[in-house]
C-alpha cells in the first residue's frame, strides 16, 4: 500500500490556498465559545473534501469523520480560539478584530498563540487524506475543538456526547506550534505539558481603625505570611528534580490607608507534572493557609477555592515512540526532542473520554535565521516571541507545510502500512 509520500504529494499544490486561508484565520480570531465564522468556513471545508461533518458540539466544535474502508481509527485535533490581547506583529493580515469585554467595552482579539496555525494545518492534512484515498485504508476524524484557551472546550464537547458523535478512535494525535525554528518538530513521552490549578484563598479578619490595630485581625498581614510561607512548597517540600511551581499572582484587600480590612484574598496558579506532586502542593497549599489563620486567631478558618485550570499533558511511550520514528524518517535531522513544556492544554481530557492512548507534539514557528541570532547574541527570551505575546507571529513557511506534513505522517502510522 502506498504510504505518507503519496498522501503529500499534492501539498505544493494547494500550498498556496492553505497559506491564503491562514491568513484569513489570522486576521479574524474568535474567541473561545464565540468561533462561529471559523467553525462554519471548517465545516464547508470538510464537506467540499467528502467528510460527514458533525459541528455544534459544546457549542462551536466540529468533527469531520472521514470513512475509507476497513482499518483502525485515528482522531487528530486542532483548537480553534484566540485571545483578548491586542496585536503587535505589523502584519500586513493583522487582526483589528474587537469582541465585547468586561461592560460590553470591545477588547482587542488575536490568534497569539496559533490555533489558526493548527486549524490550517489539519484543514491541509485533510484535505489530502480525502484526495488520496487509494494510499490509505481506515477512518480518519478531524476535531476542530472550540474554548481550549478558557480551559473548558473539551470537557464541554464531551459534554455535549462527543464520544457517541463521532467513532471511537485507537488513537487521538495533537500538534502546537512553538517559538522553536520553523521547519523543526519535537516530540516527547511521558509528561510534555504541566497541568495548572488556580486556588482562590480567602482570609477572614476582624476590621478596625488604622490607628487601633490592636482591636483588629490583621487580614492583611496574614495574607502576607501566607504568601512568604508559600514559597517554601517547591524549595523545600518538593525535590529538587521534580518540576513545580507557585505562583501568587493577585492580593487584593483594603479600600484605603487609614483602615484594617475585614477580608484580604489572594489568588495562586500551581503548575506541576505529575498527580502526586500535584496533590501534594494542594495540601501544602491548604495547610499553610489554615495553619497561619489558625495562629493569628481568625474568626473563621479561610475560605479555599479551586477554580479553573488544566490536566497535564502526558504523552503514551508506545504511541510517541512510533510517531517519533516516523519524524525522524521523514523529517531527518529536523525531528528533535521536544523540552517539557510549562505551558498547559485540555487536549488529554479528549482521548480520556473515549479511553485511548494519545501523542501531543510541537513545531517550530519562528524564522530560523531569527533564532539562531537570538540564539547567539544570547537574547533568545527577549528576541524571539513566545505564544501569547503581542508580537507571536509564526512564519507561513515553512510552519504550514511542517504541521500539514506531520499530520499526515504521524495519521499514517496507523491508517498505511509504509512510511
Amino acid at each position: 500500500m502506498p504510504g505518507s509520500t503519496d498522501i503529500l504529494a499534492g501539498l505544493s499544490r494547494i500550498g498556496p490556498e492553505l497559506e491564503a486561508l491562514y491568513r484569513d484565520l489570522h486576521s479574524h480570531p474568535e474567541l473561545g465559545h464565540a468561533e462561529h465564522r471559523t467553525s462554519n468556513r471548517v465545516a464547508r471545508l470538510l464537506t467540499d473534501c467528502g467528510y460527514d461533518v458533525r459541528d455544534g458540539i459544546g457549542d462551536t466544535g466540529v468533527a469531520g469523520v472521514l470513512a475509507n474502508g476497513d482499518g483502525p481509527v485515528v482522531l487528530v485535533r486542532a483548537d480553534m480560539d484566540a485571545l483578548p490581547i491586542e496585536e503587535r506583529t505589523g502584519l500586513s493580515y493583522a487582526s483589528a478584530t474587537t469582541a465585547p469585554g468586561e461592560g460590553g467595552t470591545p477588547q482587542p482579539v488575536m490568534h497569539a498563540c496559533g490555533h489558526d496555525v493548527h486549524v490550517t494545518c489539519l484543514l491541509g492534512a485533510a484535505r489530502l487524506m480525502a484526495e488520496s484515498r487509494d494510499a490509505w485504508n481506515g477512518t480518519l476524524v478531524a476535531l476542530f475543538q472550540c474554548a481550549e484557551e478558557t480551559g473548558d472546550g473539551a470537557d464541554a464537547m464531551v459534554a455535549d456526547g462527543l464520544t457517541d458523535r463521532v467513532p471511537r478512535p485507537e488513537v487521538c494525535l495533537a500538534q502546537h506550534v512553538l517559538p522553536m525554528p520553523a521547519g523543526r518538530v519535537g516530540t516527547r513521552s511521558g509528561p510534555v505539558l504541566s497541568a495548572a490549578d488556580n486556588y482562590r484563598i480567602t482570609v477572614h479578619g476582624r476590621g478596625a481603625h488604622g490607628s487601633q490595630p490592636q482591636a483588629s485581625v490583621d487580614p492583611v498581614v496574614i495574607a502576607s505570611m501566607i504568601v512568604v510561607r508559600l514559597q517554601t512548597i517547591v524549595s523545600r517540600e518538593i525535590g529538587m528534580l521534580t518540576p513545580a511551581v507557585v505562583t501568587v499572582g493577585s492580593v487584593h484587600a483594603g479600600t484605603n490607608p487609614n483602615n484594617v480590612p475585614e477580608s484580604a484574598r489572594m489568588e495562586i496558579n500551581v503548575r506541576t507534572y505529575d498527580e502526586d506532586t500535584r496533590a501534594k502542593v494542594r495540601a501544602a497549599i491548604e495547610r499553610i493557609a489554615k495553619a497561619e489563620c489558625a495562629a493569628a486567631d481568625t474568626p473563621k478558618p479561610p475560605d479555599i477555592e479551586r477554580f479553573g485550570g488544566f490536566p497535564p499533558t502526558v504523552n503514551d511511550e508506545a504511541t510517541t515512540g512510533k510517531v517519533a520514528r516516523a519524524f525522524a524518517r521523514h523529517f531527518g535531522d529536523r525531528a528533535t526532542t521536544l523540552d517539557l513544556q510549562t505551558a498547559s492544554e485540555d487536549f488529554s481530557e479528549i482521548p480520556k473520554a473515549f479511553g485511548v492512548p494519545y501523542t501531543y507534539w510541537g513545531i517550530g514557528g519562528t524564522d530560523p535565521d531569527q533564532y539562531a541570532r537570538a540564539v547567539k547574541n544570547g537574547t533568545l527570551d527577549s528576541d524571539v516571541p513566545v505564544n501569547h505575546s503581542a508580537r507571536f507571529a509564526p512564519v507561513v513557511q515553512p510552519t504550514i507545510d511542517t504541521g500539514v506534513r506531520a499530520i499526515v505522517v504521524a495519521a499514517a502510522q496507523w491508517l498505511t502500512r509504509a512510511p
